[in-house]
């Protein structure tokens, strides 16, 4: 029945901040789409939504709390290479690389923060 995921969308206390970040430090690209001017950040043929905390008329779920997400992004990427262009960027790593085992299977995976707090995971499946 189910074949894929075809968004996910983040709680955020200043979607001007996190959008910037996004964009700056993981190369996403800034969408904005509907009546009511609301932003995506594209990638690949994903798209993460921001949504405001307190947004009326945007179902969502029972708690709205920043910093509460945690996503894992696929690097076709050596994880080196991706590390050092995080560090260049001021983004400090808080794990990694360590094995972890993802939907395809053995993987390498680096953690770190967002400006509110969500955990970012970055993981490669060529490192092995």
């Amino acid at each position: 029945m189910l074949v894929g995921i075809d968004h996910v969308v983040l709680n955020c206390k200043d979607i001007e901040k996190m959008a910037d970040w996004y964009e700056k430090m993981l190369g996403l690209e800034r969408e904005v789409f509907g009546a009511d001017n609301r932003i995506a950040l594209k990638f690949g043929n994903q798209k993460i939504n921001l949504r405001p905390i307190g947004a009326k008329n945007w179902i969502t779920g029972t708690k709205e709390v920043e910093g509460t997400a945690d996503i894992c992004f696929i690097t076709e990427e050596r994880l080196s290479v991706v590390m050092a262009c995080l560090n260049k960027k001021g983004v400090n790593i808080i794990l990694g690389p360590v094995p972890r085992t993802g939907s395809l299977g053995s993987m390498t995976s680096i953690y770190f923060r967002d400006p509110e707090g969500s955990l970012l995971e970055i993981a490669s499946y060529n490192e092995n």
